[in-house]
C-alpha cells in the first residue's frame, strides 16, 4: 500500500506535468494532477500505447490503492478506458489522492494525483504584538472551517501607513501555526497596516486591514527574580517580591503587575488585580501551613506616552513557599467553652473586626496590612495565651 500511496510524488518528480505522451510511456492519464472543489465530478481516461497488445477491457483503476468499482468504468476505445467519479471528497493527503492505471495483472502502467479542497476563505483574528519594542509578531486564524485540503500559502503583508512600500514578513518559524515575526527595519511613532493574503490553485482570500503603532501593542519578558516568604511567623500570608522587566528599564513607562496563586494540590489559580506598580507585595488570607505556587506578569502601560492599555507578559515560573503551620493545630487545644460569656462575647467582636480587617487588607495597601498584621499577632498572642492556661488546667 506504501508504494501506491508513494507512487504520486515518484510520478511527478520523474516527470513534468504536461509532457506525458504515448510516444514516451506505455500509457498516460488524461487529466495529469487536476486540482478539483470538493463536490465535483471527475472523468478521467487511461490511454496505453498500441504496442503494447493490452486491450482497454482488461485495465482496472485504483484510487488511494483501493480498486474501483467497473460500474463506474468506460471503454472509450480499444486503448482507452474512462472512469467517472462524481461528488468528489475532499483530498485525504496534502500530496494529493492517487489515481492509477492497471493492467489485468495489477501492474502500473500509470497515475494521476487528485488534488480536492476548497479555495481559502477571507483569514481572521488578526492580532499583533511586540516584545520589548524588537519585532513584531503577528498569528491569525483561517478563515471558515479552516482546512482547505490542499496547499494554501499564508503572506502577512504590511506598510507604513501614510508613505510605505508593501513589504512581505518573511520568518514564519515561530513556534505559533498562522503566525510570521517582522524583526527587521520597524519604525516606532509611526502606524502599520497589516493583512494577511490567502492562497490556492482554487482562489485567494484577504484579510481586513489592521491599523496599529507598534507602541501600543507592545508585551515584556515576565518579572524575573520572583521570590516568595514568609511573614514572620503570621500564619497565613506570605510576602512576594520581583523585578522589573529588565529589557524595558531604559524605556519610559508605567508598569502594571498582577499576581496569581494557587494551592499545590489545585489547579484553580486565584488572580490579584490590585498590584499596581509596585514590585512587592503581601498575600494575606491564606491557609496554615499549606504550600502554594505563585506567578507575576507585567504589562507595560503607557511605553513614550501611549495611550493603549499594553498586552500582558506571559506568566513568570511558578514559585512555591509554604505558611507557617498555626499554634492551634499544632497543639491539638481548642478553645474552652467555659470562659464566661464576657470572653465569649469578645471572640465575637474580634471575629467580627477581624473579618472586616482581612476583607480590606486583601492587595497590596501598605496602611491596611499594617492593620492586618497588628491584629494577627494580637489573635495568636491570645490563642497561645488560651492554650497554655488549657493545658495547666489538664
Amino acid at each position: 500500500m506504501k508504494g501506491v500511496l508513494d507512487f504520486c510524488v515518484l510520478f511527478l518528480t520523474l516527470h513534468a506535468p504536461g509532457a506525458l505522451s504515448l510516444s514516451t510511456h506505455v500509457a498516460v492519464i488524461y487529466p495529469q494532477d487536476p486540482v478539483l472543489r470538493m463536490g465535483s465530478n471527475l472523468t478521467a481516461s487511461c490511454w496505453v500505447h498500441p504496442d503494447l497488445g493490452v486491450h482497454a477491457g482488461s485495465l482496472f483503476w485504483t484510487l488511494n490503492g483501493q480498486q474501483l468499482p467497473s460500474a463506474l468504468y468506460r471503454v472509450l476505445s480499444p486503448t482507452n478506458l474512462s472512469v467517472t467519479l462524481a461528488g468528489l471528497s475532499a483530498s485525504k493527503q496534502k500530496s494529493g489522492d492517487n489515481l492509477v492505471c492497471h493492467n489485468h495483472k495489477g501492474h502500473i502502467l500509470a497515475g494521476s494525483c487528485l488534488y480536492v479542497g476548497m479555495p481559502p476563505e477571507k483569514p481572521v483574528n488578526l492580532t499583533c504584538w511586540s516584545r520589548n519594542t524588537k519585532d513584531l509578531t503577528c498569528s491569525w486564524a483561517p478563515g471558515g472551517k479552516g482546512e482547505t485540503n490542499i496547499s494554501t500559502q499564508y503572506t502577512l503583508k504590511y506598510k507604513l501607513r501614510w508613505y510605505g512600500k508593501e513589504k512581505e514578513c518573511e520568518d514564519y518559524t515561530h513556534t505559533q501555526p498562522y503566525s510570521c515575526s517582522i524583526t527587521r527595519d520597524l519604525h516606532l511613532f509611526t502606524p502599520y497596516e497589516i493583512w494577511v493574503e490567502a492562497s490556492n490553485q482554487l482562489g485567494r482570500a484577504t484579510s481586513d486591514v489592521i491599523t496599529l503603532d507598534i507602541l501600543d501593542v507592545v508585551t515584556t519578558d515576565p518579572p524575573s527574580g520572583v521570590t516568595v516568604s514568609r511573614v514572620g511567623q503570621l500564619e497565613d500570608q506570605l510576602s512576594v517580591r520581583w523585578e522589573a522587566p529588565p529589557a524595558l528599564k531604559d524605556f519610559l513607562f508605567q508598569a502594571k503587575y498582577q499576581i496569581r496563586y494557587r494551592l499545590e494540590d489545585s489547579q484553580d489559580w486565584k488572580v490579584m488585580d490590585d498590584v499596581g506598580n509596585q514590585t512587592s507585595c503581601r498575600l494575606a488570607g491564606l491557609r496554615p501551613g499549606t504550600v502554594y505556587f505563585v506567578q507575576v506578569r507585567c504589562n507595560p502601560v503607557g511605553i513614550y506616552g501611549s495611550r493603549k492599555a499594553g498586552i500582558w507578559s506571559e506568566w513568570s515560573h511558578p514559585t512555591a513557599a509554604s505558611t507557617p503551620h498555626s499554634e492551634r493545630l499544632m497543639s491539638g487545644s481548642c478553645d474552652s467553652k467555659s470562659s464566661g460569656d464576657s470572653n465569649s462575647t469578645l471572640r465575637r467582636e474580634l471575629k467580627q473586626f477581624f473579618g472586616w480587617v482581612r476583607k480590606h487588607a486583601y492587595g497590596c495597601s501598605s496602611m491596611s496590612m499594617k492593620l492586618y498584621d497588628q491584629w494577627r499577632v494580637l489573635m495568636q498572642k491570645s490563642h497561645k495565651a488560651r492554650n497554655q492556661v488549657g493545658s495547666s488546667r489538664g
